[in-house]
């Protein structure tokens, strides 16, 4: 052994035995080590062991461990081996990103690349693609396919999204059973469910979790300009404690502070004395200064708002800061112009591309889905290189895009999720967190979360300490699965494939508990009978009439509310511009003038009135008690603008100077319970029953209501036992079933064959919307459309408006019709979804239609931007590339599907042709 530490690279003769037997047992892996630059992790070996022998892999471990070493293994093997390895990943972004690193390690022959709008050397060896492409290509039953031996599915975590999850299993599913699978997982707690599911559908696989961070993780909060240790030690069970000096200081400012932008009605509203200071945080250049200044650049800080990232950006320009240096902007500046070459000049001016390629050359950025493709190249790679120091990003960056860093911030723990504002998940700020840290460049990474009042540490600790992330299928079969699945095995052996999935061996493991659940209550139901068991009669027979007394006095009051409704809104129907009346309760209550009638011809009226305080605004029947009866007339002149103030306070003046008097609207009759005959009957009955007179009645009523309330959850179990068991296989017959109607599938028995011509044709048709892309085609709806009218139709399957309620700008004439046939289309087909219980086809969206009409008709992209602005929505330059490809997406498909010598397919490849230029065509993904 001391010639061993004399001398570190002589290996002692034990050390050297071990050495020997690994390489021999592992030649394949042995050679692979020898040409790193550094020594495998355990996790790593034992992973590539697993493929060498044989057999597939799970490896689940912390970002930045190092997992794509083991699919770099697997792409070592199949060159070795003669075989093909196909390396897929979930976006496009990450697909490039692994293109030119395996590139640059086996030579661009030996390596192709194929992400939907994108296709360099397909037939290579080594091919990576999206998870889509390989989905596709294993329906289509491609050539390809041949001697393939090795698929690494890249973030197979992601099979828990619920948009595009079911890609994943698919794949998994359908692969040949002699093909290897290498899965990189990021941690989850359940990995060794999802082993053992791979286990049953891909045979032998090995599960190899990791959970140890090579690079360690520091956890901090910035409270105003100091920073503090978010733990301070652990106890003696190991369990880490949160700060003591962080707890008391945070607790301290938050007696004395309101929130930043806090208002008085918040929870100090309430002090006596002068108003509390608000809390402001510190400004970003006070943040990204001292973090500078304390060698913990570079940064990621995630703000969760495009908006919010931009206007960061633009706030670090503004106070002058520079964190670059001469040598580094020269680098930057050529990195630039690589990128960008293909930029049409321009168009560069409306890209802002000069105070983008001013803030990159101070080592600024922002990062999200609305930059355009080259701009976000760019700021990847300028920051994997330490030449940007600091970006400004939303989550997306933290989905498998290699873009670690020295410090993560996060200055809130509440993101947008689409529809409302939620809490960070612990897996979320895992993940977020997990870029800090270079490993091979930084010995740590930092983690920062932004206080202000309102944050607790204790929140901010539970997340980091959290070590549950369950992986949960999102699979659930849709209607381009289903006819290609009967179109390659047919319909029973479709649905045992369905049985096979990973969402229904989470459904059945879960149908355990609940039955277990099912049992106990049933046995708790037995104690309860006893209890409310009463020696003068049946007592829950005499409890049933206490519950349809209820019920009907329940109906007898809805009824009557919506009788009173009714009426209301038919009096409102009768009311024309001029009529005063009285609204008789609430805020608007008082005289008030009609101005517009507000009359809906498929809803209730809306009345558009002005106030005698001066309120213009709609009423609504909600408004009224009883029906509404005008008490005078109002002359007024032709054209009211409601939006002058000085208009609503003349209106107002002359409705006092009426002198009408408000009114509580006049009494009617309600039907109540007084002279409801079934409810006089129960009521009766009731008082006949023998338990009537029980002096332990509303004792035993108690038992009787648990008795109630307890059996009506365990029958909801039990019906979601039913319900869970095979439940993929039953939503897939109700698929087939409305297949099958709309002529995609043959009836039973048919000799037509597995799918029918309209079903080959859905069965390319890869869509959100895949069903009403097939049925326009299979009805005609698209037909006689030129090539951009067609782009601008095909645009609502596709797009989705980001804000909600802005009416869409469409083309009149052909692009107008289409669509309103495109509409009718999708409402019959979600009438036949709801009636077989299926999930809904996403509405068109024809926001999009305007925007891409003018582009395929040649303007320029200035004149496209400024008219979707002007008319209210907004769209960012990389949004429009983005939904451009997308349209660019579904018309290939439909040019493929129909074939160029149909009208609507020549009309779809010249759309193609006529989109794909400018800062469309410009390369990036």
């Amino acid at each position: 052994m001391a010639a061993s530490r004399s001398n570190p690279t002589k290996l002692s003769p034990a050390d050297a035995f071990k050495a020997h037997t690994r390489r021999s047992a592992h030649p394949a892996l042995a050679e692979f080590a020898g040409g790193m630059s550094f020594e495998l992790d355990p996790f790593q070996r034992t992973a590539c062991q697993a493929l060498e022998a044989g057999r597939g892999v799970l490896v689940c471990a912390p970002t930045g461990a190092g997992k794509t070493v083991v699919g770099e293994f697997a792409v070592h093997l199949a060159l070795k081996e003669g075989r093909k390895c196909f390396y897929t990943t979930p976006i496009k972004a990450l697909s490039n990103q692994k293109y030119a690193d395996l590139c640059e390690r086996h030579g661009s022959d030996a390596v192709g690349l194929l992400t939907g709008d994108t296709s360099i050397n397909g037939e290579a060896q080594v091919v990576v693609m999206t998870t889509e492409v390989l989905r596709n290509m294993l329906y289509a039953g491609s050539r390809s396919l041949d001697q393939l031996g090795y698929v690494v599915m890249d973030e197979v975590h992601y099979l828990a999204d619920r948009f595009r999850g079911a890609v994943w299993e698919e794949v998994i599913l359908h692969l040949p059973e002699y093909v290897q699978v290498a899965s990189l997982s990021a941690t989850v707690s359940n990995a060794e469910e999802f082993g053992e599911w791979l286990q049953e559908v891909r045979g032998d696989t090995t599960v190899v979790v990791d959970e140890h961070r090579p690079v360690p993780l520091w956890q901090h909060m910035q409270v105003g300009s100091r920073m503090f240790d978010l733990f301070g030690g652990e106890t003696a069970d190991r369990e880490l404690q949160i700060n003591p000096n962080l707890l008391r200081h945070t607790q301290q400012l938050a007696r004395v502070h309101l929130p930043y932008g806090g208002r008085r009605g918040g929870p100090n509203a309430k002090r006596k004395g002068p108003r509390p200071p608000r809390f402001s945080p510190p400004s970003r250049v006070e943040m990204l200064t001292s973090l500078d200044a304390a060698g913990l650049l570079p940064a990621i800080v995630f703000i969760f708002s495009r908006n919010g990232c931009d206007q960061a950006v633009a706030q670090c320009m503004r106070s002058g800061l520079r964190l670059t240096t001469e040598a580094e902007i020269d680098e930057i500046r050529e990195v630039i112009d690589e990128h960008t070459a293909n930029l049409p000049e321009s168009d560069l001016a409306v890209l802002g591309f000069w105070e983008w390629r001013e803030a990159l050359e101070r080592g600024l950025a922002a990062h999200h889905a609305g930059l355009l493709p080259a701009f976000k190249e760019t700021v990847e790679e300028l920051f994997v290189r330490g030449l940007v120091k600091a970006v400004f990003a939303t989550e997306t960056l933290a989905l498998g895009i290699n873009m670690p860093a020295r410090t993560v911030v996060l200055e809130r723990l509440v993101k947008f999720n689409g529809e409302s504002h939620v809490d960070l998940s612990p897996g979320e700020y895992t993940q977020l967190t997990g870029r800090a840290g270079r490993r091979g460049i930084d010995i740590e990474g930092h983690a920062v979360v932004v206080w202000q009042p309102g944050v607790d540490p204790k929140q901010v600790a539970g997340l980091a300490s959290t070590r549950t992330y369950p992986l949960r299928s999102s699979f659930r079969p849709g209607y381009n699965m289903a006819v290609n699945l009967v179109q390659r095995v047919g319909q029973d052996a479709a649905r045992e494939l369905l049985e096979q999935s990973f969402a229904q061996f989470q459904a059945d493991r879960s149908v355990v508990g609940l039955s277990r659940r099912v049992d106990r209550n049933s046995e708790a139901l037995t104690g309860y009978a006893e209890s409310m068991h009463c020696h003068l009669g049946d007592f829950a027979e005499y409890f049933d009439l206490r519950r349809r007394i209820s019920e009907r006095e329940k109906n007898l009051a809805r009824q009557n509310r919506q009788s009173r409704r009714a009426e209301a809104a038919k009096s409102l129907e009768k009311l024309r511009k001029g009529d005063v009346i009285s609204v008789p309760a609430g805020r608007r209550s008082g005289l008030a003038v009609v101005i517009d009638p507000g009359l809906e011809p498929m809803g209730e009226p809306r009345p558009l009135v002005v106030t005698e305080d001066r309120w213009s605004g709609r009423l609504s029947v909600a408004d009224f008690t009883s029906p509404v009866e005008p008490l005078g007339k109002m002359k007024l002149p032709k054209h009211v603008d409601t939006r002058s103030p000085r208009s609503r306070r003349d209106l107002a003046s002359s409705l006092r100077n009426t002198g009408i008097e408000a009114s509580g609207g006049r009494g009617r009759r309600r039907s109540d319970a007084t002279d409801d005959a079934e409810l006089a009957t129960l009521r009766r009955a009731l008082k006949a029953h023998p338990c009537h007179g029980c002096d332990e009645r509303e004792s035993h009523a108690r038992w009787a209501e648990r008795y109630e309330r307890l059996r009506g959850e365990n029958e909801n179990l039990r019906r979601k036992v039913a319900a869970t068991t095979h439940s993929l296989a039953r939503s897939f017959d109700r698929i087939v079933a409305l297949l099958t109607e709309r002529d995609y599938l043959p009836e039973a028995g048919s000799s037509e064959g597995q799918v029918t011509q309209h079903g080959r044709r859905l069965s390319r048709l890869y869509s959100e919307s895949d069903l009403l892309a097939a049925e326009c085609l299979r009805v005609g709806t698209w037909r006689g459309l030129g090539p951009a009218d067609l782009a601008a139709v095909v645009s609502s399957l596709v797009y989705e408006s980001r804000r909600e309620g802005l009416a869409p700008q469409v083309p009149s004439g052909p692009i107008s019709d289409a669509l309103a046939a495109t509409w009718r289309l999708w409402a019959e087909l979600e009438d036949d979804e709801r009636r077989h219980k299926l999930d809904r086809t996403r509405e068109p969206d024809a926001g999009f239609a305007w925007p891409v009409f003018r582009w395929a008709r040649g303007e320029s992209l200035e004149k496209v931007l400024t008219a979707a602005e002007s008319s209210g929505h907004e769209l960012s330059a990389g949004d429009f590339v983005r939904w451009c490809r997308q349209v660019i997406d579904l018309l290939d498909q439909v040019r493929e599907v129909v074939g160029v010598a149909d009208p609507v397919g020549s009309a779809a490849a010249k759309a193609v042709t006529a989109i794909r230029r400018g800062v469309v065509a410009a390369g990036g993904v």
